[in-house]
């Protein structure tokens, strides 16, 4: 891949194209020291992937990740000095279509690098990614006992938390109906997930824990870099397999487990990501005769997903974020 550093440390700079050259097949095509920069130079030389700083002179990496992914969309990861201590702009840049964070790796005084592996396993797990996400062509629109609760489950990646936000933010609180989210996120951003939407939506959000049964009022998040399935008891669990998907946690393996295993139907929606993931999942749960719904492209921070899904005939409604509470509630008795 052609990989573009955006840093306005020298030494972290440094660093960063350090581990890029060590790997096969990836380059360092330009480097930027601050957002400006950047953008305009996304503009004229799109990368694969960008390795995008959070805190930088006139425009921070948050609002640089959300201009070029307006103008000029590419694989974007955040690598920031404390992942930890940057939280809320960690998720602003996600919610804008970062796909991940990481630490930045330290440039020793005898030019040693550490703290290089995570970043070398994100680079090779999103250069997955973008080879699985070739573009297609646009597609036709596709035609439109009691268990409690109800199910709305979501599979969201790319721009996956901002979209989430908006989503849950106007669903009625007073229904009988539990959440469940598939985001493609590392377990160690997950619970901040959680807390992000949870204060952005006014609801309570959690991680999923193994063993847990979907109640009324739940809102739960994927929470592992396992996929997470619906048993045939009912209880959400976490398993490696499949591992040849590394889409982790995958929404597919999520959605078929539910068409699988839950005893009622209800509502799937596909939101922005990059990639396949989710298509083939919201095809079964559509063939239970639950309501599926894509996010369209002009609101789509990348359309990879949701297309792949209306492709597939697997949604029953395109449309903006925005419109969808409304398309869902009546399906759920809202």
């Amino acid at each position: 891949m052609r990989i573009a550093i955006v840093n306005d440390m020298r030494a972290a700079a440094e660093a960063l194209r350090r581990v890029v050259e060590s790997l096969p097949d990836h380059q360092v095509c330009w480097t930027a020291a601050d957002g400006v920069e950047a953008v305009a130079l996304a503009r004229r030389d799109r990368p694969d992937l960008i390795l995008m700083d959070l805190l930088m002179p006139h425009v921070d990496g948050a609002e640089a990740t959300r201009q070029i992914m307006a103008t000029a969309p590419c694989a974007i990861l955040v690598v920031t000095a404390t992942v930890s201590g940057n939280i809320s702009l960690v998720y602003d840049a996600m919610g804008y279509g970062a796909l991940d964070a990481v630490d930045t790796p330290i440039l020793g005084p005898g030019g040693e690098v550490s703290g290089a592996t995570a970043l070398a396993e994100k680079i090779g797990t999103i250069a997955k990614i973008v080879a699985a996400s070739s573009p297609t062509p646009r597609p036709q629109r596709a035609a439109a006992t009691a268990v409690p609760p109800r199910l709305l489950v979501v599979g969201a990646s790319t721009g996956g938390p901002k979209a989430l936000a908006d989503l849950l933010h106007p669903l009625p609180h007073d229904w009988n109906v539990a959440v469940v989210v598939i985001q493609h996120v590392d377990v160690a951003f997950a619970p901040g997930l959680a807390k992000w939407l949870a204060d952005r939506t006014g609801r309570t959000v959690r991680v999923a824990e193994h063993g847990d049964r979907p109640l009324y009022g739940d809102v739960l998040v994927a929470g592992t870099n396992d996929h997470m399935v619906l048993s045939r008891d009912g209880t959400l669990q976490y398993q490696a397999e499949p591992r040849e998907i590394f889409f982790r946690p995958s929404v597919d393996v999520f959605f078929e487990s539910v068409a699988a295993h839950w005893p009622r139907s209800g509502v799937a929606v596909l939101l922005t990501g990059m990639g396949k993931d989710g298509a083939r999942g919201m095809l079964a749960l559509r063939r239970k005769g639950w309501h599926t719904i894509a996010q369209d492209e002009p609101t789509s921070v990348v359309w990879s997903m949701p297309r792949a899904a209306i492709e597939a005939g697997a949604a029953c409604e395109v449309l903006p974020v925005a419109r969808m509470p409304t398309a869902i509630a009546p399906h759920l008795g809202g």
